[in-house]
């Protein structure tokens, strides 16, 4: 898996709530997606320059600690293997264990036309308002693919 994705959710679990030791850490990133072991996430917590209070672990201090995902274009045309339209939802298929990264990247651009979006391991949810604002999307997406 990608490090700078295994960074993002690092920083997500951090931010989300408090993170007391490593073995929470494994079990935030496994609920995420990655399966880590403890060389690893030592590298990252270095990397990342997260420090260790009393409280667990916590981002840098006066930095922005945010990574960001790889271009949508990319990740899309990467891991997106399908797109299917159900009315005003479109379910995207994705490589096994990529669908997080790529809605999150989705996410980000905060299209108009998307109520929200779920992922699991390896497919994508996304909720529209109505059948011709899915379709703009599932365009959308398409031409990312070429």
């Amino acid at each position: 898996m990608n490090k700078a994705l295994r960074h993002r959710a690092v920083l997500e679990a951090v931010r989300q709530g408090p993170i007391a030791n490593q073995e929470d850490l494994q079990r935030a990133l496994r609920k995420r997606g990655f399966k880590v072991g403890q060389a690893t996430l030592s590298r990252d917590i270095h990397e990342l320059n997260l420090s260790k209070t009393a409280h667990g672990y916590t981002l840098p201090q006066g930095e922005s600690a945010g990574l960001t995902l790889p271009p949508v274009q990319r990740l899309v045309r990467e891991f997106v293997l399908d797109i299917r339209p159900a009315q005003n939802l479109l379910v995207v298929k994705t490589i096994i264990g990529s669908a997080q990264p790529v809605a999150a990247a989705l996410d980000e651009q905060e299209w108009e036309e998307v109520v929200g979006t779920i992922a699991g391991d390896d497919a994508i949810l996304i909720v529209c308002p109505d059948k011709e604002a899915a379709k703009k999307v599932a365009v959308r997406i398409e031409e990312m693919l070429d």
